[in-house]
């Protein structure tokens, strides 16, 4: 079965049909650059870019970077224009998109659902925590495999800031900070959460997981499992297309 799943980040808009059978993409994904200032008009020019692209006309997933309720409703929007917060995601990109059927939820809760099946996470009870990093901090939080929605751990404070402000990766390259130095934010970042919720497991994801290798092994004094997403940056799209079919 196929159902296709479009990521919305602070920086790209990405998508691409997924097998959900395997929890993985049939064709190379297609990204456009999230518009600036990312207005609800503006997001949705770029999600029926993307969509259109593959002449897709069937159900269709969407991840938000911000709170969604009730599968709908825009509730923050720390990293794109202020202007969708109280908008009904699901019936403007719905709208957008011809009237194809619509799903919307939060991005790293998509992302975490789609580790959860398919990734790093797949089998694992207890307490699991997905952390996505790129313009901000994502989270999914999962207790014995069932999600707990729209956690935003990413605002937490860390030093008298939002810890996405001294953590994400785009901290990391405004600032032009090490990796050495990036991990040592990242740490404490991780010690604080761990500190809140004692989780088992810490999956990371988002771009930089790519490059696990450079930051994790100078992670220190976690006690929880630290692991990189399997699916990488793919994630969120999987994750989409799967609560889509859910919803299907």
């Amino acid at each position: 079965m196929q159902i296709f799943g479009v990521d919305i980040g602070g920086s790209g808009i990405k998508g691409a049909p997924v097998d959900l059978d395997r929890g993985e993409l049939t064709e190379e994904r297609y990204k456009v650059l999230t518009p600036h200032p990312a207005t609800p008009d503006a997001v949705a020019d770029g999600v029926k870019e993307v969509v259109g692209h593959f002449g897709w006309t069937g159900p269709v997933g969407i991840t938000f970077p911000g709170v969604v309720t009730g599968g709908a409703t825009i509730r923050t929007a720390a990293n794109v224009d202020k202007a969708w917060i109280d908008t009904d995601a699901r019936a403007l990109l719905g709208d957008r998109l011809g009237g194809l059927p619509v799903t919307v939820l939060n991005d790293a809760d998509a992302a975490g659902v789609a580790e959860m099946e398919f990734g790093a996470g797949r089998d694992r009870r207890g307490t699991v925590l997905m952390l996505t990093f790129g313009t901000g901090i994502g989270s999914a939080l999962f207790i014995d495999g069932e999600l707990v929605p729209n956690t935003e751990l990413g605002h937490l404070e860390l030093n008298g800031h939002d810890a996405e402000k001294r953590a994400s990766t785009k901290a990391k390259e405004d600032q032009e900070l090490t990796w050495e130095h990036w991990a040592r934010r990242v740490t404490k970042y991780l010690a604080h959460v761990e500190m809140l919720f004692s989780p088992e497991l810490f999956i990371i994801g988002g771009g930089v997981s790519r490059k696990a290798d450079k930051f994790l092994p100078l992670i220190e004094g976690i006690k929880a499992e630290i692991v990189p997403a399997q699916l990488q940056n793919n994630a969120g799209i999987v994750g989409a297309a799967m609560r889509a079919a859910k919803s299907a």
